[in-house]
């Protein structure tokens, strides 16, 4: 991949990064919340759902969401969902937090399990998500450059790379205002209705969506 190539798939890739969206949102949540490590758990998660993505479109997987409607209804729902569910799980829950909707999770090893899952399945329920790596990554990929697949392993490692160094920069952010939500109640009540709002509206605009032709 030449410079100019490098510099125009990753600052298209900032610019999706930068839209808010609920992966975004997640993290926010988990890190004003549970704090840092909790949210890097999901980061985490968010990365091996893209990774998942990117082996998808390479194997060209992601056309079965175009030319299989079902396959795309199926993937859209179950994420809206889940989406949903979170956002009520939050409203649910004396702490924000979806695991203390019906029973507190211990703290350690589980949560951080349970952290990661939650950042996997947003972003792989997304059927939004594997079309943006579907569309986006064979721009980039010239047969006449080598391995095809070498290709799709670079970029999709760059795709990875930069959403966890965002992911990063938002599990810090999160951390940070909750340093300063602890000391004030309303803040922590209205954070909380925000976020739930976000993964709600998320949620039902993905149920709404179309599939693209």
């Amino acid at each position: 991949m030449g410079m100019i190539d490098f510099w125009m798939f990753a600052g298209a890739l900032a610019v999706a990064y930068l839209v808010p969206g609920p992966d975004m949102v997640l993290v926010l949540q988990t890190g004003l919340l549970k704090g840092r490590p909790q949210a890097l758990a999901v980061a985490a998660g968010l990365a091996t759902a893209r990774a998942t993505h990117v082996l998808m479109a390479a194997a060209g997987l992601a056309a079965l969401l175009n030319t299989v409607p079902a396959a795309f209804e199926a993937v859209r729902f179950a994420g809206a969902a889940y989406l949903v569910w979170l956002g009520l799980a939050i409203l649910r829950s004396s702490s924000s937090s979806p695991e203390d909707a019906g029973s507190q999770m211990s703290e350690g090893r589980q949560s951080w399990s349970s952290a990661m899952l939650r950042g996997l399945l947003t972003n792989l329920l997304n059927p939004k998500a594997l079309l943006f790596c579907s569309v986006l990554l064979p721009q980039f990929v010239r047969p006449d450059n080598g391995s095809v697949p070498g290709q799709f392993a670079v970029l999709g490692t760059i795709l990875v790379g930069i959403g966890l160094m965002f992911d990063a920069v938002y599990a810090g952010a999160g951390a940070t205002l909750s340093r300063w939500a602890s000391r004030c109640p309303l803040a922590q009540r209205l954070q909380r209705w925000t976020f739930a709002a976000l993964l709600v509206s998320f949620g039902l605009r993905l149920a709404l969506s179309q599939r693209p032709l």
